[in-house]
């Protein structure tokens, strides 16, 4: 069944919650935690920052005006990571946002350093970790962070001592719930012998879902699944394909309809599309409005396993 959300030949916008009025095929929000309530078509804070991930953004004014955008569109789970600049992301999102308007959910993530534009490398040493929750707190204006996510595990670092030393710091108030990026099924269950795990993010869409028995896990757990790179690529969002095929019949993009599948795919799926347009962010909130029927779906499910 198709959900004509906005409706209007020239296509004007809807606010997620006019669009989540008109839907009903799948769950709106989640409860992050058990105690967080948020829109489950979030933001992704990524992009917002110079090319490479690396550095200022060229616009920081536009990164910050994408970001109150995002807030009056209904979005209130926001990612992002301090890695992501690094710093600069988290400091954006401060700037743009503080004071945060209630409900607003800033999820930010600590475990990776920088060496230059797309270099990364693990550091999960509980110094350096208690040492960029501070820094986290300092740039995002807050007393305690939402959901703080350990950007990767170090392969060099027992996962124990880092995630203990994230433990500390929840005793202590500065950080409400903890989370995973980048994980495997055994590497979860070892992390939540130390602590709570309230969420995961780990690579994930309609083309590639290498991850799948981690989604069956989180599924099993009640524990949130926040795929990063959330849209469809290779064949199936080549044009003319079944996926474009789809899109065109819901007057969609081919990103919204990659979106539209993960919101209807599980209802612990948090999908953050990120990006540096105003535009753009319009475009992607309208995937909240779209839902597949059951042809469509079988359609698309078979093209993905070819």
């Amino acid at each position: 069944m198709t959900i004509d959300a906005w409706g209007h030949p020239e296509r004007t916008f809807c606010t997620l919650s006019c669009i989540y009025e008109a839907m009903s095929e799948f769950s709106k929000t989640f409860q992050l935690g058990g105690d967080l309530e948020i829109n489950r078509l979030g933001f992704g804070a990524m992009r917002i920052v110079g090319d490479g991930v690396w550095g200022e953004p060229k616009d920081a004014e536009n990164s910050k005006a994408v970001l109150r955008r995002a807030v009056e569109l209904g979005v209130n789970f926001i990612d992002t990571a301090d890695a992501y600049g690094p710093d600069a992301s988290e400091r954006l999102i401060g700037e743009a946002l503080a004071p945060y308007a209630p409900g607003v959910v800033i999820a930010t993530k600590g475990g990776l350093t920088r060496q230059g534009p797309a270099k990364w490398q693990p550091v999960g040493r509980a110094e350096y970790l208690v040492q960029q929750v501070e820094m986290s707190l300092r740039l995002l204006t807050q007393e305690r962070l939402d959901l703080w996510q350990l950007h990767r595990i170090d392969p060099k670092t027992p996962v124990e001592e880092s995630l203990g030393a994230v433990k500390e710091l929840q005793k202590q108030g500065k950080i409400r719930h903890i989370g995973l990026s980048e994980v495997k099924v055994p590497e979860i269950e070892q992390a939540r012998k130390v602590v709570e795990i309230v969420s995961v993010q780990n690579k994930y869409n309609l083309s590639d879902r290498a991850h799948e028995d981690v989604l069956e896990y989180c599924e099993k757990h009640k524990i949130a699944f926040i795929p990063w790179f959330p849209v469809a690529a290779g064949k199936l969002a080549q044009p003319g394909g079944v996926l474009d095929a789809a899109a065109k019949k819901h007057g969609a993009t081919v990103s919204q309809l990659s979106l539209a599948w993960l919101l209807q795919h599980s209802p612990v799926i948090l999908p953050i599309p990120g990006t540096s347009s105003i535009a753009h962010l319009e475009e992607n909130m309208k995937a909240a409005g779209v839902a597949l029927s059951d042809s469509e779906w079988a359609e698309i499910e078979a093209a993905a396993k070819g």
